[in-house]
């Protein structure tokens, strides 16, 4: 159901997916993604254009037994790299970022870049006699990009509609709301999701009738969730393969037949 292909400047969806939350939940995944990667690649000396934060190098307080060190991942290159490649094609293709799907593409975008800043920390190492830390070494350093993609997660599950009719800027769809501002971590969606349990050829979604599940999981594999609460059936298959294989001398392998019988649970 969220299908992407990969252009010469950016990511098209299918028009069953276009401004859902799902399809913001991919623009953001993206874009941080391309920082994480891109910054990732600068620490480590993989690339010519970037390095270390060099800016941070000597500060600190010495009075307070620490000062910047180690290398700091410049995340300002990362972010400055990821707007270039995802953004500006988008406003170049339109001529403008007035659009509401536009504008809610780029605040997508934007969303993601912000959620690998907001996750960053302070790693430390500390110097001093018989392992004291009198004195400690600091550096930033991004989260691990499974953290970033929980956040971003959570974002999705409290994504927030807003209007397709662009004016000054983004706003609610709600009426009753667009009092509330919109953060800049928050992400947006104009449409609402199709249903992706039930199969659409029209729109390219295949249901989930006949898909495998797993029963004792509470997660997206679970029955209870993948089934959409139809229910699911259960047959056993016999598995037939060779084992307890051995060397003789000489020259073969001599094998018994191992039998397994299996359940396994598909959606009803």
């Amino acid at each position: 159901a969220r299908r992407a292909i990969r252009g010469s400047w950016g990511l098209h969806f299918t028009p069953c997916c276009a401004g859902t939350k799902e399809t913001a939940f991919i623009s953001a995944v993206t874009a941080a993604g391309l920082v994480h990667s891109v910054t990732r690649s600068c620490s480590a000396g993989n690339m010519t254009e970037c390095s270390c934060d060099v800016t941070l190098r000597h500060g600190g307080s010495a009075t307070e037994g620490w000062h910047w060190g180690g290398c700091s991942d410049d995340i300002h290159y990362g972010m400055a790299f990821s707007r270039k490649f995802l953004d500006v094609p988008f406003k170049n293709i339109t001529g403008k970022s007035g659009s509401g799907l536009v504008a809610m593409d780029l605040h997508n975008n934007e969303a993601g870049r912000q959620a690998v800043a907001k996750l960053m920390s302070v790693d430390c190492r500390c110097h001093g006699v018989s392992g004291s830390c009198a004195v400690k070494t600091c550096w930033k350093t991004m989260s691990s990009f499974e953290k970033i993609g929980r956040f971003l997660k959570d974002k999705y599950e409290n994504s927030i509609q807003i209007s397709d009719r662009l004016k000054k800027k983004l706003r609610r769809k709600e009426k009753s709301q667009r009092k509330i501002p919109i953060g800049k971590e928050d992400l947006l969606y104009v449409n609402k999701s199709p249903n992706y349990c039930v199969e659409d050829q029209k729109l390219g979604i295949p249901g989930t009738q006949g898909r495998e599940c797993n029963r004792t999981s509470q997660g997206p594999e679970g029955c209870n969730l993948l089934c959409c609460g139809r229910g699911y059936n259960t047959h056993v298959v016999r598995h037939v393969e060779r084992c307890e294989c051995k060397f003789v001398w000489c020259c073969y392998v001599r094998c018994r037949r191992c039998e397994t019988m299996t359940d396994v649970h598909t959606c009803k």
